[in-house]
């Protein structure tokens, strides 16, 4: 999922974020990613008990495509997701140099249990069911889904879910857009399933799908970079599925600084600035 900075993409800034630093030390995770969190005494890299003291390690899946990641290196700060996790980094007190990046697969970050990262980035949908084993920040991005065919199908001038209901979707395992085509699509034919985002789109390349689901921001990347002979028919909203939060341990203690970190960048502008640069542009149809 991901794509470059090509003026395509949308800019759908994330839903406005809610309070800061609580006062107790456990977590109640809510549908929409909110917990409520003990603060920290200060946020501050001294206090923070991070996975390796003084470093703050970050997580995100490999390949990591643009718009969120350039050039497959979370570490250059380039794209929306590498810029806006420096950024949170900045507001918990570290430098560029002081943040360590770790690879860890999208479908396994939000599985229970402990975690070799401090917070994950990767564009991971806020669910109820994902909320119950692991905490989400405060949301920072709200995308809708998009479907994708290959220019010339049948399915290219599609203007209804209904439409698509005869279509073979390609969809990535685990996946919000998943659900979606599940919920929304309703297809007659069972979706095509597949492990990686990369196995998604090789299937409409060579056919093996009419239509693949995804977030609107990779979609214009892939209509633009992957495979420019595919066509975005349209775009619909899948709620309670498609606002994205940085991804910590249960009961993190770290959560509660997080999301004050968001929150700062949020009402600052800043995050709004990073969406406009990484992210801004087009829309389209929208699908109902």
């Amino acid at each position: 999922m991901r794509a470059k900075t090509l003026s395509l993409m949308i800019g759908l800034v994330g839903a406005a974020v809610l309070a800061g630093c609580g006062s107790s030390s456990t977590s109640t995770p809510s549908p929409s990613g909110s917990s409520t969190q003990a603060a920290a005494p200060t946020c501050t890299p001294a206090s923070l008990k991070t996975l390796t003291p003084g470093t703050l390690t970050v997580a995100t899946d490999t390949p990591a495509y643009p718009p969120y990641f350039e050039n497959n290196k979370p570490s250059n700060g380039q794209g929306f997701e590498s810029a806006f996790a420096f950024a949170v980094a900045s507001k918990l007190g570290y430098s560029p140099a002081q943040v360590k990046w770790v690879k860890e697969p999208f479908n396994s970050s939000y599985q229970p249990g402990p975690k070799n990262f401090d917070f994950d980035i990767n564009e991971i949908s806020i669910t109820p069911a994902r909320a119950q084993v692991v905490d989400f920040s405060h949301t920072y991005f709200q995308a809708p889904q998009a479907v994708v065919v290959a220019k010339g199908s049948k399915y290219t001038h599609a203007t209804s879910l209904a439409a698509l209901r005869g279509a073979t979707i390609g969809v990535q395992i685990g996946t919000t857009s998943l659900q979606a085509v599940q919920m929304f699509i309703k297809p007659t034919a069972t979706p095509k399933v597949f492990n990686t985002s990369n196995d998604v789109v090789t299937a409409l390349k060579v056919h093996e799908a009419d239509a693949i689901v995804t977030d609107l921001p990779t979609a214009f990347y892939i209509t633009s970079a992957q495979v420019p002979t595919a066509k975005i028919v349209g775009q619909f909203s899948a709620p309670g599925g498609n606002k994205w939060g940085l991804l910590l341990a249960k009961s993190s203690p770290l959560t509660s600084c997080v999301n004050t970190a968001v929150d700062k960048l949020q009402s600052s502008g800043q995050l709004a600035q990073i969406t406009a640069r990484w992210m801004g542009g087009a829309s389209a149809p929208a699908l109902h």
